[in-house]
């Protein structure tokens, strides 16, 4: 029997997210402007075509699943890899600390230029829009960040956890980590996280925090042909 998130996208545009879906009962994807993710509810000719109709000329979508992923013709895919799921294995502690703080829609692009030069993943100036975010604020700028991003029934995703280069190995990566975890766990959601399959010393260290596999997942990045 498949578990909820071998589909991550298809099923929070379903549930938790639903507001937020573009597309239909074939195919759906989050708006661009907050996320390229995008899926189609199965293989069929049908889910296909609709997943294929989504995007505009040129745009870019990525399919996550713990299957095979069937591209359509219309799509050209540029890249093509794995991800691993991690699962935490207990609830967290909330904690409390005053260099924390919420970030807001003033701190967008200020958050995307850390993702951008840190690459923990996709990110947008509308990321906002999936969940909260916090921050670490150092004479008034952003050094590192963690927020909350898909969300499925009974469960949480830990995302966009990066700290700049200059900051880095002073436990702000580790703080923040706590934080987001504790305020996921907090509402009786199981935490999730998604890493690339190479990244070994980022898995290696979500297990000493308290994370373990639980499944490896397709990565695809598609673009519509002109």
């Amino acid at each position: 029997m498949s578990h909820i998130l071998d589909r991550p996208i298809w099923n929070a545009l379903h549930t938790a997210h639903a507001d937020l879906a573009e597309g239909g009962e074939r195919a759906r994807r989050y708006p661009p402007s907050i996320v390229p993710f995008a899926a189609a509810a199965d293989d069929t000719r049908e889910s296909l075509e609709a997943l294929q109709n989504l995007p505009a000329a040129d745009e870019v979508m990525a399919i996550v699943e713990a299957g095979p992923i069937t591209v359509p013709q219309g799509l050209t895919v540029l890249t093509d890899g794995k991800l691993v799921q991690m699962i935490a294995e207990r609830p967290y502690e909330r904690i409390s600390d005053s260099r924390l703080q919420p970030l807001t829609p003033d701190d967008a692009e200020e958050m995307l230029a850390l993702a951008t030069l840190t690459r923990p993943g996709p990110f947008t100036l509308g990321a906002q829009k999936l969940g909260t975010f916090w921050g670490v604020k150092i004479d008034g700028r952003l050094v590192a960040m963690a927020g909350q991003r898909l969300r499925l029934p009974g469960h949480g995703e830990l995302s966009g956890l990066c700290t700049h280069p200059d900051f880095q190995g002073k436990g702000l990566g580790t703080l923040l980590f706590r934080y987001v975890a504790g305020e996921i766990s907090a509402r009786g959601d199981t935490v999730f996280l998604h890493a690339y399959y190479t990244n070994t010393s980022a898995i290696a260290l979500y297990k000493t925090l308290g994370f373990k596999l639980r499944s490896e997942l397709n990565f695809r990045v598609v673009r519509r042909s002109a």
